[in-house]
């Protein structure tokens, strides 16, 4: 019987992610694999994770990370925002890969039925430091103790005028599409790149970081949405906590200089069990 299992921020640009990836192999021919964002920011090394990952799993299901969405001028790949986005979606169904934009896979294997829901929600900077109550005071907070996302410069929101405009485009279109496609009564499997509630930023060194983080949107999703477990990455703090009577997963592999020296008690590159899973009880 095959295992639901996941990862995400493989970072393949490094040579060490690189060789943990063409490493990475499933357990049974039935396993599936969930890939929760940022497997790259070059365009042919995005393709080439995906592809390779969809030859060896019984099937893969990726949802986007802020990195996918960069454009860096390194890249022939020269697509923004949702153009960018799109591109990757359509090369993600040549090779049979789930993507936010396609029907939700069932899982029936142990720990199921559970409906898997790739989503993409970017952030829109509520997550704010303490004492700001604006994004413009948020953002200048940040400045100040020299934190800035290089988002900031990299991810282009068009057409949108914003990234905080994408976010919010986003999140109705998904809540619109959650209302009337869920079926009544199924638990689900929420994956995004972003953490869905702010719990987990809160032991980030830099807590300014968590303005690109998430948004305060998504908060009530995992209960609204019967969710059995949430995974997620980008943090690069590997772990598990329960908020609010859910567990939620973080799946990151991270950058070599962080795995190196800690990955949260499990080896590099490892895929964490999502179902069926003892940690989670489920």
């Amino acid at each position: 019987m095959g295992k639901l299992v996941a990862i995400s921020d493989l970072h393949v640009r490094y040579d060490e992610n690189r060789q943990i990836v063409q490493r990475l192999r499933p357990e049974s021919d039935d396993d599936w694999l969930i890939v929760a964002g940022d497997v790259g920011e070059v365009g042919a090394d995005v393709e080439w994770a995906l592809t390779l990952l969809a030859e060896r799993f019984a099937k893969v299901i990726w949802v986007p990370g802020n990195h996918e969405l960069w454009t860096t001028p390194d890249d022939p790949l020269t697509l923004r925002g949702e153009k960018r986005y799109l591109h990757f979606v359509e090369f993600c169904r040549g090779l049979g890969v789930v993507t936010p934009e396609d029907p939700y896979p069932v899982w029936e294997g142990e720990g199921g039925p559970a409906v898997i829901v790739p989503l993409f929600v970017l952030y829109d900077y509520t997550f704010r430091p303490a004492g700001t109550s604006t994004q413009a005071e948020a953002l200048a907070v940040a400045e100040a103790a020299g934190i800035v996302g290089t988002d900031q410069y990299m991810l282009h929101p068009d057409p949108y005028p914003s990234r905080e405009a994408w976010c919010r485009a986003r999140v109705a279109a998904t809540e619109a599409r959650l209302d009337a496609e869920l079926p009544e009564g199924v638990p689900t499997i929420l994956v995004n790149h972003f953490p869905l509630v702010r719990e987990p930023t809160r032991i980030l060194r830099y807590p300014e970081f968590a303005l690109w983080c998430g948004t305060e949107a998504t908060a009530d999703w995992p209960a609204r949405y019967r969710a059995s477990v949430v995974v997620y990455g980008h943090l690069h703090i590997p772990r598990l906590i329960w908020h609010e009577g859910v567990p939620h997963q973080e799946v990151s592999l991270g950058y070599p200089r962080e795995w190196q020296r800690w990955h949260g008690g499990r080896t590099p590159g490892e895929v964490v069990p999502i179902m069926p899973s003892e940690e989670m009880g489920r």
